[in-house]
């Protein structure tokens, strides 16, 4: 897989890791995703899946932890 696409996925991935309205909602649902993200990235360039998930994983746990709601909300968590 190229750079480019790695990047491409990463940001994705990072761009959907805050949603929810408290931090730990952001944190929960960015971790979710960037797990997600990280998988198909290990995945799809025939790396390791887990470490993909597990780095994944804790950059989207803490860019949803960082971020404020203001800054990124698309609505209630489909948990509440």
């Amino acid at each position: 897989m190229q750079t480019m696409q790695r990047v491409i996925y990463l940001g994705l991935a990072l761009g959907l890791s805050a949603c929810g309205q408290s931090t730990g909602d952001r944190a929960l649902s960015g971790g979710g995703i960037g797990a997600a993200g990280g998988a198909a990235v290990g995945a799809l360039t025939g790396t390791s899946v887990l470490g993909g998930a597990a780095l994944g994983g804790a950059a989207g746990a803490a860019t949803g932890a960082l971020t404020s709601p203001g800054t990124v909300n698309l609505g209630r968590p489909v948990w509440r």
